[in-house]
């Protein structure tokens, strides 16, 4: 899918450039992961961590797979990565297109229809 949006194309091109935004894109794109295990994994610190994490979700490249709650009450989201490719060309000018991760209907209609267990 070719991305045309200017906004969403800045975005992509910004995450590319920084190396614990492309460790968090790459981590989640098999499985959903909480910000704590993406943490331990690529030794990130706790504020880091989740001030990109938190960019990334607005800027459309990961989403809240899920909630999970602990045995305790604690609860957190699993993120997933909203692109498993990214294709980047310079011609006459860019172009950029990407390889869906998931589809964002299903995750929303799945998310709705969890929230009454």
């Amino acid at each position: 899918m070719e991305i045309t949006d200017k906004k969403l194309k800045s975005a992509i091109l910004f995450a590319l450039a920084d190396e614990e935004m492309v460790q968090i894109i790459n981590s989640t794109k098999q499985e959903a992961k909480s910000a704590i295990k993406i943490m331990k994994l690529y030794n990130i610190s706790h504020s880091t961590t989740y001030r990109k994490i938190k960019w990334l979700l607005d800027n459309g490249l990961l989403i809240v797979d899920k909630i999970e709650i602990t045995d305790d009450g604690k609860k957190f989201s699993m993120l997933k990565s909203t692109v498993k490719t990214i294709q980047i060309n310079y011609d006459d000018g860019i172009t950029i297109d990407v390889k869906e991760n998931v589809n964002k209907i299903q995750v929303a209609a799945k998310q709705f229809f969890s929230m009454d267990e």
